[in-house]
């Protein structure tokens, strides 16, 4: 139990209930239509998993369709149901980082003064900013509860219906070839993880040494929550180029040793979204006849945030390299794929050791080089 005199550092259920109360209510739609939109983002998410084991020829080890159903569930949520599910996740992956921060005595008597309510209500106002914009996701390392079933390692695929709703309106496309499009894109994360068992544990193996470099004051966290916080509450957005504004939650913990741990994350994480776009758009021409339509518009919406506030606040949580991730990594693919072909870039996912360093990434000639290269005699 992460506490300090009995009473936890953040309090999970207060930021549960705070984002949820603070969240923006979704577009209007009739209980007909949220029902036709459910049941069609199964369906694409169902045809989407054919689609994309074709196309990169991955498939879980040992295993058809049927088991990865099973392994892995789609879950179709509200902004609530991400709200939850996203805490359950923070919650276990963030319980290392905790846990030293209450030992640490420096910090005790700050978070005592703050107290878990407090930081509860500020993480709630954060994801409250978060949950209006996240169209789907595949939860890595989701604990499995009663209402929000996992598989037995971990991992769920959620599908946000009011967002995706939202944004097709917003882009004015046709909204049966975005829901499809989305899909294609999420389900690529989930056969990234379940055609590669090492991936995950990798991933969170990297994280949580991350996490155990950690020496950042339990103060200087949560007043970094606390800008992003007051930012979304209403406060004064930073002018550009103040000290503030150029920094991100991440940019606190930066030793070293996190420093290298942090490149091959960002490596990785390139690799993964760009994958996902490439399959996306890869896919997307023989099943969705407006595809070229929905990526153009898309891009732009991607590349235009929403003003001053929302920029503000997707530097301080670091979301523009997220972004830069994106770009980046589809890029790398489409490089390695043109020069060696599927099958030879599939090579990535032999090990850990066949993962694209952070300069790879920029250089994808480099890693062909390094792992197509031919044994010396």
């Amino acid at each position: 139990m992460t506490s300090i005199g009995g009473a936890e550092m953040v309090d999970w259920k207060l930021a549960v209930a705070t984002a949820t109360r603070l969240v923006r209510p979704g577009p209007e739609v009739s209980r007909e239509e949220a029902r036709e939109v459910v049941a069609e983002l199964r369906r694409h998410a169902k045809t989407s998993e054919e689609h994309v084991r074709a196309f990169t020829r991955m498939s879980p080890p040992g295993g058809g369709p049927e088991s990865q159903d099973a392994e892995t569930p789609v879950l179709v949520v509200d902004r609530a149901g991400w709200i939850k599910a996203n805490v359950a996740g923070f919650r276990a992956l963030l319980s290392p980082l905790l846990e030293k921060m209450q030992s640490r005595r420096g910090g005790t008597a700050v978070l005592g003064a703050v107290g878990g309510k407090v930081t509860g209500v500020e993480l709630g106002m954060l994801l409250s900013f978060l949950a209006s914009r996240v169209l789907g996701q595949y939860e890595t390392f989701a604990p499995a509860a009663k209402d929000l079933p996992g598989s037995a390692n971990g991992g769920r695929l959620l599908l946000v219906a009011p967002n995706i709703v939202h944004v097709e309106r917003e882009l004015e496309v046709d909204p049966h070839d975005f829901r499809l499009w989305v899909c294609l894109h999420e389900e690529t994360h989930r056969t990234q993880f379940t055609a590669v068992p090492w991936l995950r544990d990798h991933i969170e193996g990297e994280i949580q040494a991350f996490l155990a470099e950690t020496e950042v004051d339990p103060a200087t966290l949560l007043e970094r929550i606390r800008e992003a916080a007051q930012s979304l509450a209403g406060g004064k957005p930073p002018e550009e180029g103040e000290e503030r504004g150029a920094r991100s939650i991440v940019d606190l913990v930066q030793t070293p040793a996190q420093r290298a741990i942090l490149g091959r994350l960002t490596a990785v994480m390139s690799l993964l979204e760009g994958h996902a776009d490439y399959v996306m758009d890869g896919v997307g021409p023989q099943v969705v006849p407006s595809v070229v339509e929905i990526r153009e518009k898309f891009q732009q919406r991607r590349a235009s945030g929403a003003g001053r506030l929302d920029a503000a606040l997707r530097k301080l949580l670091g979301l523009d390299a997220k972004l830069r991730q994106y770009r980046d990594g589809e890029r790398f693919v489409r490089a390695v794929v043109d020069e060696v072909g599927m099958d030879g870039f599939n090579r990535v996912w032999t090990s850990p050791n066949t993962l694209p360093t952070k300069a790879e990434i920029a250089k994808p000639a480099d890693w062909i080089a390094r792992v197509h290269r031919k044994p010396e005699g």
